[in-house]
């Protein structure tokens, strides 16, 4: 089944789909070209958020970087990034492979196909004016018809006239020889331009349009082919990435099966222990015998040894208690800044 042969009188009808097609590769190039611009924007978004949470210390300074869990945010931190990196590639492989190559390939079947239609109307054309000139002499061959017979009706006239002279007749049998010679040839004219319209007119819808057609339908052909093969480069570009992704994916995982919350207790255990002992019992005071008090070692004066007792950062202490207060912090007082003068 071709176009030349069964839509031989379709011309408008290929002319739309033809269009059509063009529109529909330019309308899906477009929608990658966008599909491009929102992984673009995706990739930078999942970057600046990876930037966000990134600790802002070294991992030598910072003693939350002991703990597993925060080296596993860390890790999930990183395979996010390489996600992002993954995106990038989809977007340029799209950007490379569909958007480029089908603009390209669009233009070239738009110069084609206007080649073609061109040609059609070139052909129409010569037809059209072989028609014009079948007209034109169809229409003498009439004419001198008329004229002819014309002729002979007025030299048969005069010939029947007893009033008309010898030379009035014989002028009127020339002139209708004449005429009727003219139709002669007008007749072959029209014979001959009747004989050339028809074999054009064959070759016209026997051969030269359903050629155009069928290269038409060619070229429609292979540019839905070319179509498809555009819509499986989607798909391909997020194949191409898929291990990669499927790795990261895979990081995270691993990165969740890492925290060890046993393993992080006894880190921070290993990283803020005193080694001071709990407090004793606070020992009784009797303030009822001010004199014979004995002094206690929880007591504010001087140990039991004599010895003064140090205070302050002098002497490391255990905490007696565990929740302490949170510092206030202190007032500055205001400072009055005065313009100065101008002297």
């Amino acid at each position: 089944m071709d176009w030349g042969t069964e839509l031989w009188d379709q011309f408008e009808v290929i002319e739309r789909h033809t269009q059509w097609g063009l529109d529909l590769l330019d309308r899906y190039v477009k929608f990658v070209k966008e599909r491009t611009e929102v992984e673009q924007a995706y990739a930078k978004q999942l970057r600046n958020l990876v930037k966000k949470y990134l600790p802002k210390r070294p991992a030598k300074d910072d003693p939350e970087s002991k703990f597993s869990q925060q080296q596993s945010f860390l890790q999930i931190l990183q395979e996010v990034n390489d996600f992002a990196g993954q995106r990038e590639l989809v977007a340029e492989n799209l950007s490379v492979h569909v958007c480029l190559e089908l603009a390209k390939y669009s233009q070239e079947m738009k110069q084609e196909r206007k080649m073609h239609f061109q040609e059609g109307r070139r052909a129409q054309q010569q037809l059209e004016s072989g028609f014009k000139q079948l007209e034109n002499s169809k229409r003498k061959f009439e004419r001198d018809c008329r004229e002819a017979e014309k002729a002979a009706q007025n030299a048969e006239r005069l010939d029947q006239d007893i009033n008309a002279t010898k030379a009035d007749v014989e002028k009127a049998k020339q002139q209708a020889h004449l005429r009727s010679h003219m139709a002669e040839e007008s007749k072959n004219e029209y014979a001959a331009q009747l004989q050339r319209f028809n074999r054009d007119q064959a070759h016209f819808y026997f051969s030269q349009m359903p050629q155009i057609f069928d290269k038409l339908q060619d070229m429609d052909e292979r540019r839905a082919t070319h179509l498809g093969a555009g819509y499986g480069l989607l798909s391909e570009a997020e194949l191409q990435v898929l291990p990669i992704i499927t790795k990261c994916l895979e990081g995270m995982k691993v990165a969740a099966a890492a925290v060890d919350s046993k393993n992080d207790s006894q880190v921070l255990i290993e990283l803020h222990k005193s080694g001071f002992a709990r407090p004793g019992d606070v020992e009784f005071e009797d303030f009822s015998q001010p004199m014979n008090r004995a002094p206690s070692d929880s007591s504010l004066g001087t140990p039991s040894d004599g010895r003064p007792e140090l205070r302050g950062p002098a002497r490391s202490r255990a905490k007696r208690w565990p929740f302490g207060k949170k510092n206030k912090p202190s007032r500055q007082p205001w400072v009055l800044f005065l313009p100065r003068r101008q002297w």
